[in-house]
């Protein structure tokens, strides 16, 4: 004989369930911008982080103005050798470095998979010059490089364009929180700092 939970539940599962509804995903993907860098300066600008406009040709040299007395920096071993400049003492992360020596590190210097305009948001996915998700969340400054055919201007685009199988961190200014009383405090969960060099 069937016990009095196993009547319900046979009850529950008896019930024909309505087939699920269509979900339909019509939202607009892109705002027509008329210029999504100059949008993405203006967005992470607000959030307390630093923009530097620089052209490709003088890449370079900027990373090592930026980097210039700074200290030991992390940078993924796939960086491109351009970006390894003189001067800086690198700390390439191959093989991968131990979480005391990344915690001792004066900084991080990765590239992007891509930025959002309209929320001033660097996606990172862990591809090409950017390392494993711990080198840009350990280290109290990063420099992070961003080219101009990166920036799109709104999520729709970016989700569209990102794999979303790969380990994806989205950064919107230097890492931030407040408490109760609002009292902003900055690097608890990632870099205190965060500089972009915006190339054209």
């Amino acid at each position: 004989m069937a016990s009095a939970r196993e009547e319900i539940l046979g009850r529950i599962r008896s019930v024909p369930r309505p087939p699920a509804p269509e979900t339909v995903r019509d939202y607009d993907r892109e705002r027509g911008y008329e210029d999504v860098v100059a949008l993405l300066d203006e967005r992470i600008t607000d959030y307390r982080a630093r923009v530097h406009r620089v052209a490709a040709h003088e890449l370079p040299y900027r990373i090592g103005e930026h980097l210039d007395g700074r200290g030991r920096i992390v940078v993924p071993a796939d960086v491109p050798a351009a970006w390894r400049v003189p001067g800086v003492e690198w700390l390439p992360d191959e093989p991968p470095l131990p979480l005391s020596e990344l915690d001792s590190a004066d900084g991080v210097l990765t590239g992007c998979a891509l930025a959002i305009a309209e929320t001033g948001t660097i996606v990172l996915d862990a591809g090409h010059a950017q390392g494993r998700r711990m080198l840009t969340l350990v280290p109290d400054y990063h420099l992070c490089v961003v080219h101009a055919d990166q920036v799109v201007g709104a999520v729709p685009e970016a989700v569209a364009a990102l794999e979303p199988t790969r380990p994806l961190t989205f950064v919107s200014g230097p890492s931030a929180t407040s408490d109760i009383e609002l009292d902003r405090v900055e690097g608890v969960h990632g870099p205190r700092t965060l500089e972009v060099l915006l190339v054209s």
